[in-house]
């Protein structure tokens, strides 16, 4: 259950685009973009207030790759496992920050809520490849070992 103060952040939102149909993406997307992720409760408000069914919400939320219903990490990483970057070993990498984060397919997100690892089937940056992001900061020609060393930072910072 959430607290009052994601409906009205949420209040906050929708006053910035508009209470009208046409709304419902650039509010989930800064709703997203405020949490990390679209909390289920919020999308079915958000219809609400905005005049549409909580169906067509879902419809539109769930066709999007972008929406993720679920928590994520402070910090989403992405590994690129396109041909391209498949051929150019991007599972050692991803093998490797499974391994150093303690996730697997099926747990994307630590229990710290620091880092979501996920892998997408392209990044557009074949030329570069392989390639991950880092909350859309791309990182090319990666190793295992620049991914570890990466890692390493981003954990001295948070």
């Amino acid at each position: 259950m959430l607290d009052q103060s994601y409906f009205d952040k949420t209040d906050e939102i929708i006053g910035l685009h508009g209470k009208v149909p046409s709304s419902l993406i650039p509010i989930i997307q800064d709703i997203q973009s405020e949490y990390r992720y679209l909390p289920p409760e919020l999308l079915s408000y958000v219809a609400e207030q905005i005049g549409i069914t909580e169906a067509k919400a879902y419809s539109v939320a769930t066709f999007y790759e972008n929406f993720s219903f679920e928590p994520k990490g402070k910090y989403v990483i992405k590994v690129c496992d396109g041909t391209a970057c498949h051929v150019r070993k991007s599972t050692t990498i991803l093998e490797r920050l499974y391994a150093e984060l303690g996730l697997s397919s099926s747990k994307k997100t630590t229990d710290d809520m620091l880092f979501t690892l996920e892998t997408v089937s392209c990044l557009g940056a074949c030329g570069l490849a392989p390639v991950m992001t880092v909350n859309d900061k791309v990182y090319p020609a990666m190793t295992p070992d620049e991914a570890s060393a990466l890692i390493k930072s981003l954990k001295e910072e948070a």
